[in-house]
């Protein structure tokens, strides 16, 4: 798999005690949609300024697409970010063109070829002279990614996209990071404690608590850990396992006696055919885990929504 950021042992220190990150790792693969799950002040943001080069890491290293933050082409591969981190970087006394102007000026791009394509790409071509301190809150946003986008960045980061925002303005936002995504190949990562709206859009999650990474897993498997099953407990898994396979249902053996088994299946029938080798169900009953349940479980925390 290849990998557009990765980091190992990363740490920031504040002060003598206070570690913003601590021996922080993380993998984030090419043209995914990541994830990045973790409390207010769990560290997130940090690692985000770090990444982009706006903070120094107190000890550890990163590479971002194959170049180490200690090496000299470190700068080039963090001219391929673009990012909205904390609130957008927009003039409201501009208009959406003029602010991608500016933008394009600071860049130092020699014109502004691109410019209407990035307005209509984020849904605001139709705002002409209108100022940004008129738009709406997801207005903003999706100015502040066109920005973002100004100089073709091959990866998006996003802290805390949908704060503030009505449910039309996320799920316009939600919009955008798909067309991104899945039209320009773009790998984006989204820094969020909103864990359903995440589970929307993500393909890989990364899930930090006291600037420690906790848990990074791909959407499919994360799917399954909180997939609805019904958990049974049998005299012999061994030969429960032999009947479902006969019966082509999904499962999972957990023990010599307890398994789980998604998916609707024929309670009786099961019972029957177990019944003809000798085994039989002792216990039975539905469970079902919700991302946000998974997250608490996971980090022993709580999620603000």
């Amino acid at each position: 798999m290849k990998y557009v950021l990765t980091a190992k042992d990363l740490t920031k220190e504040y002060g003598h005690s206070a570690k913003a990150l601590d021996r922080f790792s993380i993998h984030i693969p090419e043209g995914s949609i990541y994830g990045f799950v973790g409390e207010n002040g769990a560290g997130k943001t940090t690692f985000i300024r770090i990444i982009c080069g706006l903070q120094a890491p107190t000890s550890g290293t990163y590479t971002l697409y194959g170049a180490k933050n200690t090496g000299k082409n470190i700068s080039g591969s963090q001219k391929r970010i673009g990012a909205v981190v904390e609130t957008p970087a927009v003039y409201l006394d501009m208009t959406a063109r003029n602010n991608l102007k500016q933008q394009y000026q600071i860049l130092g791009l020699p014109s502004y070829d691109g410019i209407d394509e990035l307005l209509h790409l984020v849904g605001l071509d139709h705002t002409k002279n209108k100022k940004a301190k008129h738009f709406s809150f997801g207005m903003r946003q999706r100015l502040g990614i066109a920005i973002a986008l100004v100089g073709n960045p091959d990866f998006l980061i996003l802290d805390e996209p949908g704060n503030g925002l009505d449910p039309q303005g996320v799920i316009e936002i939600r919009e955008l990071i798909l067309r991104l995504n899945r039209k320009k190949q773009m790998t984006i990562l989204i820094s969020s404690h909103n864990l359903d709206e995440l589970s929307r859009l993500a393909t890989h999650y990364g899930f930090i608590a006291n600037g420690t990474m906790i848990k990074e897993t791909t959407a499919k498997a994360l799917q399954k850990a909180c997939q609805k099953c019904i958990k049974l407990t049998v005299t012999n898994t061994a030969v429960l396992a032999r009947v479902l396979d006969i019966m082509g249902f999904e499962y999972e053996i957990l023990s010599d006696t307890d398994a789980n088994i998604y998916g609707e299946f024929p309670v009786s029938e099961l019972t029957l055919k177990l019944a003809k080798d000798n085994c039989y169900i002792t216990s039975m009953h539905e469970q079902a885990e919700t991302l946000e349940s998974y997250y608490i479980n996971l980090t022993g925390g709580t999620v603000h929504e």
